[in-house]
């Protein structure tokens, strides 16, 4: 494998992503890696049950107790308990029609609920605890639940669960869990079941698993409606993860060391960070922390007790950590000590965030740390393509991996991205509509994505993300409007006070913007908010809103004209709500529904009279 060394970044092996191209007779231009793919396990549980073999007393997985020490187990003991758990589930006659629903969120019990489901041969659905908990009246837990049919859930501290199991789960299904039992009657212990034996009943099973095996059922966020079941089989998820080491070939090296909170009911966390944990013998702590206020501090602790060899994080987790890295020497130096790469995903990573990490690590270790970047989705398994350079500007997501491979397909003025390969879906549950809308006639999963070459000239530089297909629209002067640029852009010049935002104008004479302001950069950036919880008058401060208007003003100086200018704005005073649906479990606005919820806003961008709380961008220096 080539080793990537580029004078002041930390040598690391890298896979090769050779392709070629050919274009077809409608003008579609195939993108196919050079490279075969490797050879792919036959399942999950034969990576357990080999590392149980080859490194029994190797840490797998670990989660803090409420103690604050860590909760460990090895290769050797998860194989013990999930065949534990697997006899415990086919006992109770369970199968792909009537799977478990996972409700509660990461952690060592889940992982070995979820490797016992997998054992048993049975699918399993980690659900968005927000879902249970966070909801008053269920409804998309009712719509997961009517779709799967569970036949069993399991919770951990299954008193936080009570009222959505009391809501949702019928009588006829068996319910296992931790905590508190005694508020969910008939419930079964955990811990009764990690002390059974298994049988020849679970070798018997193991032995049956095969490629097209359902492993697990995932859920779409819903932001254009309804939760979606994306159908993963455990031949999916293993060449997901036979693509994924041969292009982080630096896997190979050393038994991986994670440190990671991405949840598990999304594919990043589930699929993608902990089967590189399982996959490659390595070793996962599980962060309680994440990027909030209040969870940033935990994500901290964990890494000032573990050195990651490998570090995935969205955006905003990468600028609340920034800070720390910042003020904590010793953090800065556990953190940066033997990490090779830095992942990230979901969003743009902030050109002063990219240069803080770059900047600190030179000032750590002497070298910067390598930076990339992928792309892909729940139904891609996720992991489709990335970069194996550093990552140089906003929006690249490299090629290819050996295993998939891209057709763009001319659509307007962009090319439209569809994949093929060994890791995508076969669709989606119980919904074979939304299934034969999701591939066209050459089989190819169609995004729903744009892509644009790097360099037109040299495919080998990679690709760039360039938006949704469905999102970009004209003014009334016939003009279109690149969304995701635009986005980039005022994202990127208004940083870092505003962490969202939506455009709006279709059909209308200027492009409007409702503005998410991030409040915690509000008050570092303006200390006399310091202490004030009220959003509305964070976006009524006068320095705060100058500051806005004048990067407003810069950037419509900086624009071409009325495609890549944001003419009027409005500083939202209130954050995006997950009860109006503004914002999925992922984090990502729901544009539809915060136009829907704001309409007035959104009146008040294109008013004659324009309001005072709208912003008017002046190109004039």
């Amino acid at each position: 494998m080539p080793v990537i060394s580029i004078q002041g970044i930390r040598p690391v092996n890298f896979g090769n992503l050779d392709v070629s191209v050919t274009t077809g007779a409608n003008g579609e231009t195939y993108i196919r890696p050079v490279a075969p793919i490797g050879d792919v396990p036959v399942s999950t549980i034969a990576m357990l049950e080999y590392w149980a073999e080859h490194a029994p007393d190797r840490l797998f997985l670990a989660d803090r107790l409420p103690n604050g020490e860590w909760r460990r187990v090895t290769y050797r003991e998860a194989r013990a308990m999930s065949r534990s758990i697997a006899q415990y589930l086919i006992d109770h006659d369970l199968s792909v029609d009537r799977p478990v629903a996972i409700l509660s969120g990461n952690s060592v019990y889940h992982g070995l609920v979820a490797l016992g489901c997998m054992s048993a041969g049975v699918p399993y659905a980690p659900i968005a605890p927000a879902y249970s908990t966070k909801s008053k009246d269920f409804d998309k837990l009712h719509h997961v639940f009517d779709l799967i049919t569970p036949g069993m859930v399991f919770a951990e501290h299954i008193e936080h669960f009570e009222d959505a199991i009391r809501a949702v789960v019928l009588e006829k299904v068996a319910v296992f869990g931790t905590g508190d039992l005694s508020t969910v009657p008939g419930s079964h212990n955990l811990d009764g079941i990690l002390s059974s034996t298994a049988t020849d009943a679970v070798d018997l099973a193991i032995s049956n698993i095969g490629p097209e095996t359902i492993a697990k059922f995932l859920f779409t966020s819903g932001s254009t409606g309804k939760p979606k079941a994306v159908i993963n089989t455990q031949g999916m998820i293993c060449a997901n993860q036979v693509m994924l080491r041969d292009t982080l070939a630096f896997l190979k090296d050393e038994p991986p060391v994670l440190v990671d909170w991405l949840p598990w009911n999304h594919t990043a966390g589930g699929n993608h960070n902990f089967g590189i944990a399982l996959f490659n013998g390595g070793s996962l702590y599980i962060d309680d922390g994440n990027p909030t206020p209040m969870g940033i501090h935990k994500t901290v602790h964990n890494l000032l007790d573990i050195a990651p060899t490998i570090y995935f994080n969205v955006p905003k987790g990468y600028e609340m950590l920034v800070d720390h890295l910042r003020s904590n020497e010793t953090l800065r130096k556990r953190f940066f000590s033997r990490v090779k790469v830095l992942q990230y995903a979901g969003a743009s990573l902030a050109d002063h965030v990219f240069k803080a990490l770059e900047d600190l690590a030179v000032e750590t270790v002497g070298e910067k740390i390598m930076i990339v970047t992928g792309y892909g989705s729940t139904e891609t398994g996720p992991f489709l393509s990335t970069t194996v350079w550093p990552v140089g500007r906003p929006g690249e997501i490299g090629l290819p991996a050996a295993g998939s491979e891209m057709k763009l397909v001319p659509n307007g003025e962009k090319l439209e991205v569809r994949v093929k390969g060994a890791s995508i879906t076969p669709g989606y549950w119980r919904q074979a509509d939304k299934t034969a809308e999701a591939f066209d006639e050459e089989g190819y999963y169609k995004m729903q994505d744009a892509l644009r070459y790097n360099d037109p000239n040299d495919v080998s530089k990679g690709l760039l993300f360039d938006g949704r297909v469905t999102e970009d629209f004209k003014l009334d002067t016939g003009t279109w409007v690149n969304m995701a640029s635009v986005r980039s852009a005022t994202i990127g010049g208004l940083a870092p006070l505003v962490r969202d935002l939506v455009l709006t104008g279709l059909d209308l004479p200027h492009i409007g913007a409702l503005l998410f302001l991030d409040y915690d950069a509000c008050r570092r950036e303006f200390p006399e908010l310091a202490g004030i919880e009220d959003t509305a008058a964070i976006a009524a401060h006068p320095p705060l809103v100058a500051r806005v208007k004048a990067g407003l003003d810069q950037l419509a100086r900086n624009s071409t004209g009325s495609s890549t200018m944001v003419a009027r704005a409005i500083i939202l005073e209130t954050p995006p709500s997950a009860d109006a649906n503004e914002i999925t479990d992922k984090g990502s606005l729901n544009q539809r529904a915060v136009m829907a919820a704001r309409a007035g806003h959104c009146e008040a961008l294109y008013a004659s009279d324009i309001p005072a709380h709208v912003l008017v961008a002046n190109r004039k220096g």
